[in-house]
């Protein structure tokens, strides 16, 4: 009895992918994570190499959305995503994009 069964590679990239994610379900949240932070942390930090600040709402935002538009398409193939983490996904976003536009002041863009 092996400890992994290797995926049929015959049948496509897709089946790989969902049989990847059913054998480590933490695989395709901890990416999205990854994304995530690598967006905010890479913004901010240029942001503030360039600039000396960081604005952390606009980043999030930035992050989200991009974590957003990854997430999206792979929710088209069964298997690969959980509902809950697409809901936690969304969640993130709107509660992003509500911190960016209450945190700018009024004529501030």
């Amino acid at each position: 009895m092996s400890l992994y069964n290797l995926p049929n590679s015959t049948i496509g990239i897709d089946s790989i992918i969902v049989d990847t994610a059913k054998a480590v379900p933490s695989l395709i949240p901890m990416f999205l994570v990854f994304v995530f932070s690598f967006v905010l942390l890479s913004g901010t930090s240029a942001q503030r190499r360039r600039t000396g600040y960081a604005d952390f709402p606009m980043w999030t935002i930035l992050a989200s959305l991009s974590t957003l538009i990854i997430t999206l398409p792979l929710t088209l193939t069964t298997g690969i995503i959980q509902t809950e983490v697409l809901v936690i996904v969304v969640i993130v976003t709107m509660l992003s994009g509500l911190w960016f536009f209450l945190s700018k002041g009024r004529g501030e863009v």
